[in-house]
């Protein structure tokens, strides 16, 4: 890890809208976001020296846990939606919708536009192209039409 880096401030300061970004990509699964970003720090924690850049990897990381838990759930047909008894600032469709994205799209669209972060600062997040952020978004807005208007035609 780069010289001065404090994992506790990188937490402190950045944890919740990493916490937040999971929340959406899950689709309001609290516990699997709270799972993912301890899992993530605490991995941090133990290889800090494999580190550069602590923040990009920690999203990397957190989103890789996250996707791997939500892909186990629906393996074994243990996909519960609890987003519906969490309260939050976004809609019920539209997390339910955030879910059916890939997790770079979903985790691009989440800290553009609702953690209002700039495109170069969501690719050194994610640890990508401005390029590629723009791609993400583009995609993730396309299919997030089509995902929306299905649901208001049923």
């Amino acid at each position: 890890m780069e010289p001065g880096c404090d994992l506790e401030t990188v937490y402190r300061e950045h944890g919740p809208t990493l916490w937040r970004s999971l929340y959406a990509y899950t689709g309001g699964r609290r516990d699997v976001a709270d799972d993912a970003v301890a899992e993530a720090f605490a991995r941090a924690l133990a290889a800090p020296d494999r580190i550069r850049d602590p923040l990009p990897w920690l999203y990397r990381v957190a989103y890789r846990i996250a996707a791997a838990e939500m892909k186990r759930e629906r393996s074994r047909g243990q996909m519960t939606d609890t987003a519906a008894e969490a309260p939050s600032e976004t809609p019920l469709d539209v997390l339910t919708a955030l879910r059916r994205l890939s997790p770079m799209q979903c985790a691009a669209a989440y800290l553009h536009y609702q953690a209002d972060r700039p495109v170069v600062e969501v690719a050194r997040l994610l640890g990508t192209s401005t390029a590629a952020v723009k791609v993400h978004l583009f995609r993730a807005r396309k299919r997030l039409r089509t995902l929306l208007e299905e649901n208001d035609d049923d």
